[in-house]
């Protein structure tokens, strides 16, 4: 009987390869957590710090640091993450050598409101976001009755604002009045715009830069004592 010698070995290398897989991965396991890195993208303006991302990756209550790899729930610790009100997106894995990364993507926020009883962001997202004792963001300022419903005309509002690179200079502060209305506080007199509900923004930006860029050439812009874009496609305003 010829012994078919490349059978054999195949069979040996097959068992070599499985025996190296498998104690691979058992020591793999008992690997155990040497350090956790916290990546923080996009800017350096932090809104959260290391530690108040590290108290996010609990489990079993205890830091996963000096924990094996193997009871380690990837998919948990990122939803602890994600789940904290100034994180818009985050991603945790394991590195061979049992490094746990972190990477975070923080939220935008584009206005902050102040109200009587609280103050918090609205984000790039028109979504909550708290205020951080870490760093407090230059942007519009929004007052009035405000409730977390008017995020979305409020997000629509101030987007359209920093959109204009004319308006984005000249508006520092948004005010919400009676009956869903709002009303525009210039950097520049002492005058405030009425923009009234919103809707036709456009136009009545387009209308709003027309009549600002005129009255600031002349220098009369702090002739007038209001200025009022509720019309359809005209500016009404009223003189001293």
């Amino acid at each position: 009987m010829k012994v078919n010698w490349n059978i054999i070995k195949g069979i040996v290398l097959l068992g070599s390869v499985g025996f190296l897989v498998g104690f691979s991965y058992e020591k793999n396991k008992a690997v155990k957590i040497s350090e956790i890195d916290v990546e923080f993208e996009d800017g350096s303006n932090l809104f959260m710090d290391y530690q108040m991302v590290n108290k996010l990756l609990i489990q079993n209550g205890k830091t996963v640091k000096n924990q094996p790899k193997s009871v380690i729930d990837l998919h948990n610790l990122e939803a602890n993450v994600i789940s904290h009100p100034m994180v818009e997106s985050a991603s945790v894995f394991l590195t061979v050598d049992g490094l746990l990364k972190t990477k975070i993507k923080q939220r935008t926020p584009i206005a902050r409101v102040i109200t009587q009883n609280k103050s918090y962001y609205i984000d790039s997202q028109a979504k909550t976001m708290p205020l951080s004792e870490n760093h407090s963001a230059r942007v519009l300022l929004i007052s009035g009755d405000i409730k977390e419903t008017d995020n979305e005309q409020i997000h629509l509002l101030v987007s359209k604002i920093m959109g204009d690179g004319f308006l984005k200079k000249q508006i520092i502060a948004v005010e919400k009045i009676n009956k869903n209305e709002f009303v525009l506080i210039m950097r520049v007199g002492d005058q405030k715009v009425e923009i009234g509900k919103i809707e036709n923004l456009d136009s009545k930006f387009k209308n709003l830069n027309s009549f600002l860029n005129k009255t600031m050439s002349d220098q009369t812009i702090d002739n007038y004592a209001s200025i009022n874009l509720e019309y359809n496609n005209q500016v009404v305003c009223t003189k001293k």
